[in-house]
């Protein structure tokens, strides 16, 4: 079916500005800002875009500007700053930090160019902690059933060709089914308000509902494409492994009902996707691969 693919924000920001509608996030592709901010006299905002990662605000501070970064998630995002390429440069910028999660941070601050009005920034957000080393765990399957039918497996021709979902997994399932967390972890990111599904890339791509959980080694596992307002938990809440954490659907850019579901870590400003033991009652989940695989996850 289809893949997860890295969630990037990026944003253009003046020293005040007057924040307008977002186009729907891209959780394959990232959350972006389609027109640029526009220099307002009235009061600094933020913009935001969509339910995106992080929301990148620059602040009067006497002579100089101030940029903050506050994280919308339940765990860490790594971010990077910089100016618009083709622009002058900035002392300070580019640079890149992680953000604690829900923290609100001043990043950097800044001397605006003599006589300017506005400063264009860029911002890319990527979640994760890229200090976090995975452990070699054993997952549960994501829900309960007797037969397991596996629609695309790690290293899929069909999409998982990426970084981000090179190990995924897509499980078929009826839509309604639940969802069970693989693994104990912190919610650390949910989309629920999206309802049907397509093959529009412009329409579809951001339009899958689903939950991020954070595990204490920092990796994370992303369970996608569940029904409309079938996410049962809320960002920051601790699950269980086993606890039911949604119902699986058909949403966003999706061919037919299944679960997608990820293991990933921010490998320094990108997520990877790396490969998951799950244990079944019927026995761990064994997948041929066309490629060696290395890291404190991998399969035998």
């Amino acid at each position: 079916m289809r893949c997860l693919r890295l969630p990037t924000l990026i944003l253009v920001l003046a020293p005040a500005l007057n924040a307008g509608a977002a186009p729907a996030s891209d959780w394959r592709n990232g959350w972006r800002i389609d027109r640029p901010a526009t220099a307002s006299p009235a009061r600094p905002a933020p913009v935001a875009a969509g339910p995106g990662l992080a929301v990148l605000t620059l602040e009067g501070a006497g002579e100089r500007w101030q940029a903050r970064v506050d994280n919308r998630l339940a765990g860490p995002v790594q971010v990077s700053v910089r100016p618009p390429a083709g622009t002058p440069a900035m002392p300070g910028l580019p640079l890149q930090t992680v953000i604690a999660g829900a923290a609100s941070v001043v990043v950097t601050r800044l001397q605006p160019p003599a006589g300017a009005t506005a400063i264009r920034l860029d911002m890319t957000a990527v979640p994760g902690d890229p200090a976090a080393r995975p452990r070699d765990v054993a997952y549960l399957l994501p829900f309960d059933a007797a037969r397991i039918q596996v629609s695309q497996a790690p290293q899929g021709q069909y999409s998982h060709t990426d970084p981000e979902n090179r190990d995924a997994i897509d499980f078929a399932l009826p839509e309604g089914t639940p969802v069970l967390a693989a693994r104990a972890g912190t919610v650390m990111q949910v989309q629920a308000g999206y309802q049907g599904n397509g093959q529009d890339r412009d329409h579809d791509l951001g339009r899958a509902n689903l939950v991020r959980v954070l595990h204490e080694d920092g990796s994370m596992a992303v369970y996608a494409h569940l029904q409309h307002n079938g996410v049962l938990v809320r960002p920051g809440e601790p699950v269980q492994a086993g606890q039911r954490i949604g119902l699986s659907g058909n949403t966003g850019f999706s061919a037919a009902p299944h679960l997608h579901f990820a293991v990933q870590v921010n490998a320094g400003m990108r997520l990877r996707s790396i490969p998951a033991r799950i244990v079944s009652p019927q026995g761990e989940l064994r997948f041929a691969r066309t490629r060696d695989e290395a890291g404190p996850s991998a399969l035998p």
